[in-house]
């Protein structure tokens, strides 16, 4: 089982930037699906961004594409999110997941929440307008 730590979270203005970092552990293998995931009070768990940590294949929600970048630093098993130009409506709390992966073509639109089985405990993020 991976274990996920998330941080970097916080307020920020609209057009404003915030950094993401996931810190994992407890790999059992070198490939797997990471993702970004966020929920916004009374709506579903939305997969934002998906990397896959052998390769560079990565996918985006359209809600976020061009305007949020996924990255990973395997050396430090750290996974980032840079989420530029925030709108009030990426408000939500974020949790990064994980999911071990056949190859990289497995991960590319893998949004759905109830692929992944690992998660973290989620970082809150606040866009005031």
């Amino acid at each position: 089982q991976v274990q996920l730590v998330e941080s970097g979270g916080g307020s920020v203005q609209a057009g404003g930037s915030l950094r993401l970092s996931c810190a994992a552990s407890g790999y059992t293998s070198k490939r797997y699906c990471m993702a970004w995931f966020r929920q916004a009070p009374g709506k579903e768990r939305e997969g934002v961004a998906v990397i896959y940590t052998r390769g560079a294949i990565t996918y985006y929600a359209d809600s976020v594409k061009g305007r949020f970048t996924i990255s990973q630093d395997n050396a430090k098993n750290t996974l980032y999110l840079q989420m530029n130009s925030l709108k009030p409506e990426d408000t939500g709390m974020y949790y990064c997941a994980a999911d071990p992966a056949w190859g990289g073509g497995y991960c590319y639109g893998r949004t759905m929440a109830a692929d992944f089985g690992d998660w973290g405990q989620g970082t809150q993020v606040t866009v005031s307008s």
